[in-house]
């Protein structure tokens, strides 16, 4: 182990890998930056080691959200049942392995017979694993706890969360915008009590068809909803202003319902398949 590990914070915690990583103060001694050595090969042993422990998951798909909702939330038991619906259509399920609403759908999985993975990551502050996970990875860096996430992932859902869950949310859709994934969904899941939040202004609190002026995307839900703020700011500002094209808010998805999320999974792992199985795709024994 490097001995860039033993360095600690102003508050006396160990410094994480990430943490000690992105410490730049701009006049670092030589020792510290020949340090990048030895933080290479910890960076390539964390993806060597992630890849070996999933190398045998099948089809999946990861869930986010936030790891601060309690059991009692009513977010908690619709994310359980969306685990355990799409694990009961044969997906594995992973998710940051946390608490909240990751054990929810790592629970939900397990409620399945389904795979339920989770790819924890080290912070200053401990987050444990949750019990409901078949295989349990620890990461030191994000940015090999993220290609995780993508690498074995058929669709993203994205339940109501904070930072943490905006954070994959949008590095989603820049690798869809960018065409590194392909056919790839991105399911915005309507919060279990969306039901209990006050009417509109228009007192309705139906749900309604978003405005076909909406990109062109398959969006509809209550005018209250977790994602309606945002999802207008997007239209108004970011589509408005031509930072982002109509297309680019085509691969998301609002629903309300468990049910309803297997189905554009489905859809888009066939996509998936026949799109993959006409690409060459890097083996043991390819040569450059």
């Amino acid at each position: 182990m490097s001995g860039t590990r033993e360095a600690e914070g102003a508050n006396g915690h160990e410094l994480t890998f990430d943490e000690e990583l992105l410490l730049w103060l701009g006049d670092e001694p030589a020792e510290v930056r020949a340090a990048d050595v030895e933080r290479v090969r910890d960076i390539a042993g964390e993806f060597a080691h992630g890849f070996d422990s999933l190398a045998r998951v099948g089809r999946a798909v990861t869930v986010f959200g936030s790891a601060r909702t309690p059991r009692e939330h009513p977010d908690y038991a619709m994310v359980r049942e969306v685990g355990a619906c799409l694990g009961r259509a044969g997906y594995a399920i992973i998710t940051g392995g946390g608490p909240g609403l990751m054990e929810a759908a790592n629970r939900g999985a397990q409620d399945a017979g389904a795979l339920s993975v989770g790819c924890n990551i080290e912070l200053p502050r401990e987050q444990a694993l949750n019990p409901y996970l078949d295989i349990g990875l620890r990461f030191r860096h994000f940015f090999a706890r993220k290609v995780m996430f993508v690498r074995y992932a058929s669709a993203f859902v994205i339940a109501p969360g904070g930072y943490g869950t905006l954070d994959e949310l949008f590095e989603a859709l820049t690798l869809i915008q960018t065409a590194t994934i392909r056919h790839f969904p991105v399911i915005l899941l309507e919060g279990g009590a969306a039901g209990q939040r006050p009417a509109g202004r228009n007192g309705d609190s139906r749900r309604r068809r978003v405005s076909p002026g909406f990109g062109r995307a398959p969006l509809s839900q209550s005018s209250d909803g977790e994602w309606d703020g945002l999802l207008e700011w997007l239209r108004t500002r970011a589509l408005t202003e031509r930072h982002i094209d109509a297309k680019d808010l085509d691969v998301l998805h609002m629903v309300k319902q468990p049910s309803e999320v297997c189905a554009i999974v489905d859809a888009a792992h066939r996509r998936q398949h026949e799109h993959g199985s006409r690409q060459r795709r890097r083996t043991t024994t390819t040569t450059t």
